[in-house]
């Protein structure tokens, strides 16, 4: 731009004075813009606490939810019991020796395994007193004790049925029943009546199958 007079000089830096204004009253306002946005930002951090910044992964974590254990060894042992489902209406009297004192063998099974229970050949590992039971509760009793027993490799085991003395007409019921439960155990391979010492008339001696 030429200049001819000193009006001309006057405008131009009219003009110019006018540009350096309008830059500083743009700054001005972008300085309280940015001071404003820094002032809210330390309202917001003061009204919410401190904070952590999420991990910035660009992709969903998604925690696999823990699937709750399937409880196997209750639904052996309740098949178990399904399967120690004892009949009353089995009839084991046609089973049993007939001799003095009423015993029982698995077919195979000789007769010095009987004649050694009645000795004591055997020591008795454990035992289970059903007297006084219902015949329902001796039943699963029963059944529960012989298979645990079977699990843990036992092998002589005496079970007590009572002589039935307090039963209407001094029947032992209880017995005849336990006799039969008893057969229909597959982990049974014989039993017989106990010595007076054990129980006599009111209790049994079993001998297990090797569990193990």
């Amino acid at each position: 731009m030429k200049l001819n007079t000193l009006a001309d000089l006057k405008l131009v830096q009219k003009q110019i004075s006018d540009v350096h204004a309008q830059e500083a009253a743009q700054a001005a306002v972008a300085a309280a813009a940015k001071r404003k946005a820094e002032a809210d930002k330390n309202l917001f951090s003061q009204a919410v606490g401190a904070v952590q910044s999420l991990p910035d992964k660009k992709q969903a974590i998604n925690k696999p939810v823990p699937v709750p254990p399937v409880a196997k060894q209750r639904q052996k042992d309740d098949e178990a019991v399904l399967r120690d489902a004892l009949s009353d209406e089995f009839d084991a009297s046609t089973l049993l020796d007939t001799d003095d004192m009423l015993s029982f063998r698995r077919p195979g099974i000789g007769l010095d395994v009987t004649h050694k229970l009645r000795k004591g050949e055997w020591s008795i590992q454990k035992e289970i007193d059903l007297h006084g039971l219902r015949s329902d509760e001796a039943r699963l009793a029963l059944a529960t004790f012989i298979r645990e027993a079977h699990k843990q490799g036992l092998r002589c085991l005496r079970v007590v049925h009572g002589k039935g003395l307090g039963s209407p007409g001094k029947t032992p019921v209880l017995k005849s029943k336990v006799h039969s439960w008893l057969v229909q155990k597959n982990q049974v391979m014989a039993f017989v009546q106990a010595k007076p010492a054990e129980g006599g008339a009111g209790a049994l001696v079993v001998l297990l199958t090797s569990g193990r």
